[in-house]
C-alpha cells in the first residue's frame, strides 16, 4: 500500500519552479509548497505474495488498485 503525494502533481510543480528559476527568480525567494493532492494505491499482487488479504472496504477507498 502507498499513501502519499500524487507524483504526477509533484512533477508539474517542479516544472513550474524550474521555469521560474530559469526566468531569473531567486530560489530563496520562491515559497515552499506542501502537496495538496494525495493518492492511495494498493498492490494486490504483492499482498497475495506475502499472504495478506485486503478487506473490500479498503479496496473501495483506493484511488488505484494494481492487480
Amino acid at each position: 500500500m502507498y499513501y502519499g503525494a500524487d507524483v504526477a502533481d509533484i512533477h508539474r510543480r517542479v516544472a513550474y519552479y524550474v521555469d521560474k528559476i530559469l526566468k531569473g527568480a531567486k530560489p530563496a525567494d520562491l515559497p515552499v509548497e506542501q502537496p495538496t493532492k494525495f493518492e492511495f494505491i494498493i498492490n494486490l499482487k504483492t499482498a497475495e505474495q506475502i499472504g495478506l488479504t485486503i478487506p473490500p472496504n479498503v479496496l473501495a477507498r483506493a484511488d488505484k488498485v494494481i492487480r
